[in-house]
């Protein structure tokens, strides 16, 4: 539906398959490395494909491109990827559909999946599979969360920090946020606020505090907000974990919202 006391032996090993093993070992762990690399950097190229369509791949003129941009070159994200990505959503009008599914895990969890895909059935299809092997299911949960906008600064740290952080949230405040919370440190260069805020004030807020003396924007997008967290057991919660690793994974998925909390 739209909307993770021993006994001690002589060794016998020939040395060559000493080495062997910890080529081996090597191996595996550069492989998974690989594999979350190339997650890593599907998953930039979709943000940028998204951000772009809805205002275009000139980052001085959109906001949120310019945040996600900012976003990737902090997580090391190489530039050949983004050019590529920019490349791509320059070239491709109109890049396919931005969907959203819902859905019910573990009984009592909303799940949102939001997607860009150029094929909606290949994509809801794949879903269903990964869901349905995962007890989880299609279903509508669209009242269980609200839509509303995210921007996360930062501001460098120093002696003052405190007095310039209460300043950009006196900017915010003026905007009429709904709400903001300080955010544990990423690194000891910045401190980080987030903001909530109204889908149709997300712009202006965006704009005036990226305008802010000494201010950074981190993230700028819509979100979905859960209205109430749900309880889950240590069982449940493993499985969630396994679902929401696998819909992440897929190459149409750009984000998983879940409304679980602790139990």
């Amino acid at each position: 539906m739209f909307l993770r006391v021993p006994r001690r032996h002589i060794s016998i090993s020939s040395p060559k398959w000493a080495g062997h093993n910890k080529w081996s070992k090597i191996k595996d762990k550069k492989g998974a490395n690989d594999a979350s690399k190339s997650v890593a950097f599907q998953r930039a190229t979709q943000d940028i494909l998204v951000a772009a369509r809805s205002g275009g791949v000139d980052p001085d003129k959109n906001t949120a491109l310019a945040a996600v941009l900012k976003r990737l070159k902090a997580q090391d994200v190489p530039k050949d990827n983004i050019a590529k990505a920019l490349a791509k959503a320059a070239k491709v009008k109109g890049f396919g559909e931005i969907l959203t599914y819902e859905a019910i895990a573990c009984n009592s969890v909303g799940v949102i999946i939001e997607c860009a895909t150029d094929n909606a059935n290949r994509t809801v299809q794949t879903l269903r599979e990964i869901l349905n092997s995962r007890n989880a299911r299609m279903a509508s949960v669209g009242y269980m969360f609200t839509r509303g906008g995210v921007v996360v600064v930062g501001v460098e740290n120093g002696p003052d920090v405190s007095d310039r952080l209460d300043a950009v949230t006196e900017v915010a405040l003026s905007e009429g946020i709904d709400d903001f919370e300080a955010l544990p440190p990423e690194n000891d260069s910045l401190s980080r606020v987030k903001f909530y805020c109204e889908t149709p004030a997300l712009a202006e807020l965006t704009d005036k505090l990226s305008k802010h003396p000494g201010v950074t924007i981190l993230e700028s997008e819509f979100v979905y907000n859960p209205t109430e967290k749900t309880a889950v057991s240590d069982q449940d919660a493993e499985i969630l974990e396994d679902l929401i690793h696998a819909l992440e994974v897929h190459d149409d998925v750009i984000r998983v919202t879940t409304s679980a909390g602790t139990s």
